[in-house]
């Protein structure tokens, strides 16, 4: 909380501000010169959680944000400012400090469980997606539509690709630019924080040679898949059935396995090839390999949770790219602020796979806080798993099924691509082999 000019102005994120403390908030102000002489009715301060609390809101515009900040304040004498004033303080900040606030929050979250973590090593995993931004000159200056064949999108896109820890899901590192900037052109920068002790997860599109020798001189081990026709020379024939190969450079071990899953409709079977530098199948065996390859799909529901459970799908507010940078940082914020707090929650009892959290229940409990303006000030005992925690433990998601189906849009959002009435949505209990095959030299 902030005064200024003897008027109250609310600046906080309700329970999470334990995990981004007002004091981390000036110290990333001081270090990027933001901090202020003159008495400011909306301080730098007041506006970095006002951008923050936005992203919990992202239905609302920013004034309606400031009220959802002091409805929980009420006999105090409240600011109570213009949307114009709200926009200059917003651009008075710029996007350096949100941009730091981002740096100092971003990393693995930190938990005894053992699903983040196969042989040792951590499991992560890297992919991009897509996000739209809001149509005016400036933003179309810098984010371009997708062209198609009947003209363009509507609305400018941006391409954003991150690493995250499989398990708690907790954002390690993220980048985002024009859709003109590649998949692997944001991979290799995203290399910068891999590490010995991390377990690289991707898909086939990344398996391209020079990003491969990338990823390997950074100390991390990497299981990506590749395509199926790529030509790759059998060296040596391992115990498991897998084998040794050279990519460039670079030794590879190839473990090529045909998955079947079955159910009372059927068996349905696919073939799967994958490439990792993890050359021995005694301590890392083909068909364990092919199992913990299916955690990559975890950043899939990351992005799930970023696009449709706290943007529901809009479009991103700001109208310049340093408003962009302002929003997109403080988005990856607020989900690392949820993440973290979910892993605090499922670490307090043993065994528990962080998995059963539920976003959806943080992130509702984390906006009723706001409200209520309650859990900002830490008691003197500090509770770490508080009322977010408390909500997201109380309503756990069940152990997650076995998928027996590939992704699809179910609701369609044009009668033109629906699907049709034939679609098949029931449940089956399913059960799945590998076999992994060995090919002729």
């Amino acid at each position: 909380m902030t005064v200024a000019a003897g008027v109250f102005a609310p600046g906080h994120l309700g329970e999470l501000t334990r995990l981004v403390p007002f004091e981390m908030v000036d110290d990333v102000l001081v270090a990027t010169g933001r901090t202020q002489s003159r008495v400011r009715l909306l301080p730098a301060r007041v506006v970095v959680y006002l951008l923050l609390a936005g992203c919990l809101f992202a239905e609302l515009g920013y004034r309606q944000v400031w009220s959802k900040l002091t409805s929980g304040l009420r006999g105090l004498p409240i600011a109570s400012p213009s949307g114009s004033a709200l926009r200059q303080a917003r651009q008075r900040l710029g996007p350096r400090p949100v941009r730091a606030l981002f740096d100092l929050l971003r990393g693995p979250a930190a938990t005894s469980a053992t699903q983040v973590r196969w042989q040792g090593l951590l499991l992560t995993v890297i992919d991009g997606t897509t996000l739209v931004v809001a149509d005016t000159p400036a933003n179309t200056g810098r984010y371009t539509k997708h062209r198609c064949s009947n003209g363009s999108s509507g609305y400018p896109q941006l391409r954003l690709s991150a690493l995250l820890t499989c398990g708690t899901r907790s954002l390690i590192d993220a980048v985002f630019d024009p859709v003109s900037v590649g998949e692997l052109d944001q991979a290799r920068a995203l290399t910068r924080s891999l590490q010995p002790g991390m377990l690289l997860l991707a898909d086939r599109n990344y398996a391209a040679a020079d990003l491969l020798t990338t990823i390997a001189a950074t100390g991390a081990h990497l299981l990506i898949r590749s395509k199926a026709n790529r030509r790759l020379a059998m060296i040596a024939r391992l115990p498991d059935g897998s084998w040794l190969s050279k990519i460039g450079a670079l030794t590879v071990r190839v473990v090529e396995a045909r998955i079947s899953i079955t159910t009372t409709a059927g068996t349905h079977t696919g073939d799967y090839r994958l490439i990792t530098t993890l050359l021995n199948p005694h301590t890392h065996p083909a068909a364990a390999l092919i199992r913990i390859y299916h955690e990559r799909w975890e950043i899939e529901t990351a992005y799930l949770e970023l696009k449709s459970s706290i943007l529901a799908g809009r479009v991103l507010r700001a109208r310049t790219p340093d408003g962009i940078d302002q929003e997109i940082h403080a988005l990856l914020i607020v989900y690392q602020l949820l993440r973290t707090a979910m892993a605090d929650a499922t670490d307090s009892q043993p065994g528990l796979d962080p998995d059963r959290a539920s976003f959806t229940t943080a992130l509702n409990t984390a906006r009723d806080q706001i409200v209520h303006a309650a859990g900002v000030i830490a008691e003197t005992v500090i509770d770490l798993v508080g009322v977010i925690g408390a909500q997201v433990l109380a309503n756990l998601l069940p152990e997650r099924r076995l998928r027996t189906k590939t992704r699809m849009i179910k609701r369609s959002n044009s009668k033109y691509q629906a699907r049709g009435p034939n679609i098949d949505r029931r449940s089956y209990k399913a059960t799945t082999s590998i076999d992994v095959i060995s090919p002729d030299p």
